[in-house]
Order: C-alpha cells, then sequence, then structure tokens
C-alpha cells in the first residue's frame, strides 16, 4: 500500500487540493472541543505552504445529508486553523460554484483556502462524477490527507482523484498506512491484540484476520458477553447480539481446533442496572447472577491482560474493556492503557484504534506514550481487517 507522498510532487506555484478531516467535535455553541484532527493536518499543509503551493482545503463536518445545515458550517475550524497555522484561512461560501472558484483561481502562493462542508450536498456521498468533476478543476494537484474518511468511496476521497488522473497522499495518511498497513503485516513478535467495544457483529472479519496474524487475542467489552452465551454460560442481562451466537461458536471452535490463543475475561465487574451509581460487584464470568449485566473486565483479567500486553513487541488495541465513560466502570480499560504505556517505554510498538479508544487514552493523559494513535475510527478498523480503503488505493503507488 505504499504511495506517492507530497515530498514527491512538484507543488511551487500550484494550487493544491488537499481532503482533510476536520470533522472535529463542537459544542452547542459552535465551539470546537478537540482539534486534534486539525492539528494532525498542519504538517501537511504547512509543508505545501513552504514549498510555494497555495492550498485549498476540502473536508466533511457530521451528518448533514445534503443539506446546508449553519450549525454543522467548517467556519470555526477556519478560524481554528488560521490561529494554528499564523495566517490568514480564507472560509468558502460553498464547496463548489462559480463563485467559489473564482476565489480558488485568485488564490496566491501561501494562501489558504477552506471550502464549505462538502456534505452539504448529497453528491459528495453518492460520489457523483460531475461534483467530483467540479471539486477537481479547483486545484492542479490532488492529496489526500483524511485517514479518517478513506474507508469511504466518496467524491472527494475518490472521485477527485479518479478525476484528476493523479494523487498523492499527505503526511497523517503516510503515517497512518505505514503503521496500520505495514507494521501489522510485519510484526515485532509477540504480537498481541486487544479487541474491546460493545458488539461483536462491527468486528467479526477483524477477529477472522487476527486470528491469523497474531501471538494472542484479548478480548474485553460488551462482545466478550455474546461469546460467554456462546459457551453456555449464564450471563444475566449484560450484551448480548443473539444472531451473533453462531458466528461466536464458529470462532470457538475454530480457536480449538487450530490451536490458536484467543483469550476471554476470567473475570468481570457486574453491576445491578446500567448507571455510574449502581450497586457493583466483582464475579467469575460463570458466575454472573441473573438480573445483573457486565460492566468491566475484573482485576483478575486486568493482571493476566497487563502481563500478555507486557510480553508484546507488537500491540494492538482497538475497543474499550469495560462501559469506561463511566468512571466506576473504567478501571479495566485505564490499566489496559497504562500496560500499554509501560510496554512502549519498554520498547514495544503500540498501535491504538481511533474513536472511542484514541478519546480513552487521551482522556488518561497518555497519548504522547504511545507509539501511534490513528486518527480514523471505522479506517483504522476497516484496515486492520486487512481491506483496501478505497481513498487509498486510487491514490498513486510509489515507484520502486
Amino acid at each position: 500500500m505504499a504511495k506517492r507522498t507530497i515530498r514527491d510532487l512538484d507543488v511551487a506555484g500550484k494550487r493544491v487540493l488537499v481532503r482533510v478531516d476536520f470533522n472535529v467535535p463542537l459544542d452547542e455553541d459552535g465551539r470546537i472541543i478537540d482539534d486534534t484532527r486539525i492539528r494532525a493536518a498542519l504538517p501537511t499543509v504547512e509543508h505545501l505552504l513552504t514549498q510555494g503551493a497555495s492550498v485549498i482545503l476540502m473536508s466533511h463536518l457530521g451528518r448533514p445529508h445534503g443539506q446546508r445545515v449553519p450549525a454543522l458550517s467548517l467556519a470555526p475550524v477556519a478560524e481554528r486553523l488560521s490561529q494554528l497555522l499564523g495566517r490568514a484561512v480564507g472560509m468558502a461560501p460553498d464547496c463548489v460554484g462559480a463563485e467559489v472558484a473564482a476565489q480558488a483561481a485568485a488564490l496566491q502562493p501561501g494562501q489558504v483556502l477552506l471550502l464549505e462542508n462538502v456534505r452539504f450536498h448529497l453528491e459528495e456521498e453518492q460520489n457523483e462524477r460531475t461534483f467530483a468533476q467540479q471539486l477537481a478543476e479547483l486545484g492542479d494537484a490532488y492529496v489526500n490527507d483524511a485517514f479518517g474518511a478513506a474507508h469511504r468511496a466518496h467524491a472527494s476521497t475518490e472521485g477527485v482523484p479518479r478525476c484528476m488522473g493523479a494523487g498523492a497522499s499527505g503526511l497523517l495518511m503516510e503515517r497512518e498506512i505505514s503503521y496500520l498497513d505495514e507494521a501489522l503485516r510485519h510484526p515485532q513478535r509477540p504480537f498481541i491484540a486487544v479487541l474491546g467495544g460493545a458488539k461483536i457483529s462491527g468486528k467479526i472479519e477483524l477477529i477472522e484476520h487476527l486470528l491469523n496474524q497474531v501471538d494472542a487475542l484479548l478480548i474485553g467489552g460488551g462482545m466478550a458477553y455474546t461469546f460467554f452465551k456462546a459457551m453456555g454460560l449464564e450471563i444475566g442481562d449484560s450484551l448480548l447480539e443473539e444472531d451473533c451466537l453462531d458466528t461466536a461458536r464458529q470462532l470457538l471452535t475454530r480457536v480449538e481446533d487450530e490451536g490458536l490463543d484467543l483469550q476471554l475475561p476470567a473475570d468481570c465487574v457486574v453491576a445491578d442496572r446500567f448507571a455510574a451509581d449502581a450497586q457493583a460487584q466483582v464475579v467469575a464470568r460463570d458466575a454472573i447472577p441473573r438480573g445483573w449485566q457486565g460492566m468491566d473486565i475484573g482485576p483478575q483479567t486486568r493482571q493476566r491482560y497487563a502481563d500478555q500486553i507486557a510480553r508484546g513487541g507488537t500491540i494492538v488495541w482497538n475497543g474499550p474493556l469495560g462501559v469506561c465513560e463511566m468512571e466506576s466502570f473504567a478501571e479495566g480499560t485505564q490499566q489496559i492503557i497504562q500496560a500499554l504505556a509501560d510496554a512502549t517505554r519498554e520498547g514495544a510498538l503500540s498501535i491504538i484504534g481511533g474513536g472511542d479508544t484514541a478519546a480513552a487514552v487521551n482522556q488518561a493523559g497518555l497519548a504522547q506514550a504511545m507509539t501511534h494513535i490513528s486518527t480514523g475510527g471505522g479506517a483504522s478498523l476497516e484496515c486492520m481487517s486487512g481491506r483496501v480503503l478505497p481513498g487509498v488505493a486510487i491514490l498513486d503507488d510509489e515507484e520502486s
């Protein structure tokens, strides 16, 4: 998946159209809560500017479903980006149209223009060719630095480079591909994967793919209880995906038949209701009381998983191991984060999936202690599952 990057482009005097991921969280007043994704794009933007280019940025924000939703305007992003770059960032009234085309054409080297939310147009998610062509005509070269949107074959991620006949990856995209694809193809051993989150259904392909590669696969989170049910255990009112029971049984049979190392929690923290102030207790996985529900991995499991992580050469983690948004049930996730930080300090390669997993690491204040934290939730999941991402596949391959 090695791709040409912006280092391979001669951009002096050119308008470079860059797909970025500025899908940032906003509060009720439209203020940016977390600017991590904006900061992640700075190296690419600054490189292009220092090479004499003008830069046209395009992104989506939220799910406006083809409607012009003022609360999902990228105007706050333009303001924050201007502060971070230390130079003015123009804000286009739309992402296509005569006025936008004139703004783009008037750009001088060193200037930056941010297009309005591309998802204000239904044609973006439909990857409609005319819309993609209108976007493509704004620039002389195309760069994709939006790994978080690379798993979508949308106009700004797949249609535009197809129209332009070429495309390169930005520095963030290059880093994401390096860790999530190349490092997983040639991991340092032992290779340990930790998977959590609520459901098996969204991670079946990932589990099946990783089982062929890892030295140990550690399971936690809500998905563990569907496995427990498949083993014939009482799970009380714990999260259960009935339609995934057969899949769970098949996976457990495969693990046994092939001698694979898939580890499930030995104990768990259960609560009498789904609430931060619920009554809680630690029980063995075969002793979950009726009417109670699993909320976190237990202390025995935390220690066992931490010991596994400590021996890892490459460790991949995707999905919280409990209801970590409630402090009462965050200990399992927090202990795993600390174990990953400790292992990284000892020389292991730690790769953190995006989304809730990245948020948990950031909240713990240990983001800098990890080797790589992906900026893409769904994209990182699909990449780790071995899928080819449309927004990456369309880019030019690196010359050998």
